[in-house]
């Protein structure tokens, strides 16, 4: 039987398991995948400990890990168009992605471009997607400048290297650690911690126009008093987001965001940066390096189906 990698119950990593499970069958508008690549994000591991998505019910169990998964289409469900078996596709799956076999809703899918690697496009759905939808909301304008906290993280990643394409200069705060890979990116560093604000603003002398956060906390605290409460967006911390007169990221979650994210894959404006990769039979290990929160770029569990 095909293997997942679950959550049996909410708490801890004692919580996780690698398990056989039936095949999933595909509904109305379904597309069964046999996986090649999932992403791993927080919100993965946050579920375990038992957070429930905003409109979302509570998860049953066992719980299937993983957010976005890339693979190959093994069938599709009824009134299904526009695939068809033996299509390479990614998105968002339902059934999660850190398995052999997951199911793919086509509002949530796209294909993926022949010269995109599995693995890269494994971490397109939530990550690249997320900067995607964030940087189109904020619309910012040639030359201004962009403050992203988190800039060494995924999303963060991502945010900065679609911000450079459109013509903003940006400012990325991170570790000290992360400094050549930040700036690797396009990005000007500063480095993370107390005094932030006073290091921000000797980055950015002319001020900053936007702030796309991605970590909440003190970090926001200290950074959001730099902007216009409307020209600050949050992932990491959205209800102090909110709470400071700013917004949350709005998520379009739709196949076109995902054709847009992978066209810019493709061409090389958007590099995924897929920093280290385990096999499904460690799928723990790859959480466990995401919920350190020191990891840089996109970690990705490799699935041979």
């Amino acid at each position: 039987m095909p293997k997942a990698y679950v959550f049996t119950r909410n708490g801890g990593p004692e919580a996780e398991a690698l398990v056989e499970q039936d095949v999933p069958v595909p509904g109305p508008g379904e597309l069964l995948v046999a996986v090649r690549a999932a992403g791993v994000n927080p919100v993965d591991w946050k579920l375990r400990t038992g957070y429930v998505r905003p409109g979302s019910a509570p998860q049953p169990f066992p719980t299937v890990f993983g957010s976005e998964a890339a693979g190959v289409v093994e069938g599709v469900g009824p009134g299904v168009e526009g695939y068809a078996v033996g299509d390479e596709v990614f998105g968002n799956p339902v059934t999660g992605g850190y398995a052999e076999y997951t199911l793919l809703p086509v509002a949530v899918t796209a294909h993926k471009p022949a010269g995109l690697s599995f693995t890269d496009a494994a971490v397109l759905p939530v990550a690249a997607a997320t900067a995607y939808d964030g940087v189109r909301q904020l619309d910012p304008v040639p030359g201004s400048t962009l403050l992203v906290t988190g800039a060494g993280g995924g999303v963060g990643s991502a945010v900065v290297q679609l911000g450079r394409h459109v013509g903003v200069h940006v400012i990325g705060i991170a570790s000290a650690d992360k400094k050549d890979y930040v700036e690797s990116l396009g990005a000007v560093h500063v480095e993370s911690g107390d005094g932030i604000a006073d290091r921000v603003r000797a980055a950015a002398p002319d001020g900053i126009d936007a702030i796309f956060d991605l970590v909440g906390g003190d970090t926001l605290r200290a950074v959001a008093p730099l902007v216009d409460p409307a020209r600050l967006i949050s992932a990491g911390g959205k209800p102090l987001a909110v709470a400071l007169g700013g917004a949350a990221v709005a998520r379009a979650r739709n196949a076109a965001v995902l054709e847009a994210v992978a066209d810019l894959a493709a061409t090389g404006v958007l590099r995924a940066h897929v920093t280290r990769t385990f096999p499904l039979a460690e799928a723990g290990a790859a959480l466990r390096a995401v919920e350190s929160g020191h990891t840089r770029g996109k970690i990705v569990i490799e699935v041979t189906g």
